[in-house]
């Protein structure tokens, strides 16, 4: 029975992503929610459809799913995010760089992370 019920319960994972990412193109928004999906990772397919509206994403939730990180290709594709999920990155003890450039950043948020117990490069527009 388990096996039966497992593709329909990722199924209806991929729909709800596509739900999701659909809203955010047909109704412009600047927030992509796909917490609570199921994410192991983050969909390629993604990137194609947000392709075009991507600049205009200013935060992107991601929480509660099973993510062990995210690739730079997605911080690449985003690049006006203005949240950055502090609980998340101090949770990360491996994480040895951060590269914000291009993202329009306050100092508090920059001084915040400096003050992590971690000692991790931080990459921003100020960088050379």
């Amino acid at each position: 029975m388990s096996e039966i019920r497992r593709p329909s319960i990722m199924a209806e994972a991929v729909a709800n992503v596509a739900r999701r990412v659909n809203a955010t193109v047909e109704e412009e928004k600047d927030t992509l929610d796909l917490s609570n999906c199921k994410l192991i990772s983050f969909p390629d397919g993604v990137f194609r459809v947000l392709n075009s509206v991507a600049e205009k994403i200013h935060i992107v939730t991601l929480a509660d799913n099973e993510m062990k990180g995210v690739t730079s290709k997605f911080f690449k594709t985003f690049t006006q995010l203005r949240d950055v999920p502090m609980e998340k990155l101090q949770a990360m003890p491996a994480l040895k760089c951060i590269n914000l450039k291009s993202n329009p950043l306050d100092n508090n948020l920059l001084t915040a992370i400096q003050q992590f117990p971690q000692t991790f490069e931080i990459q921003t527009t100020t960088d050379n």
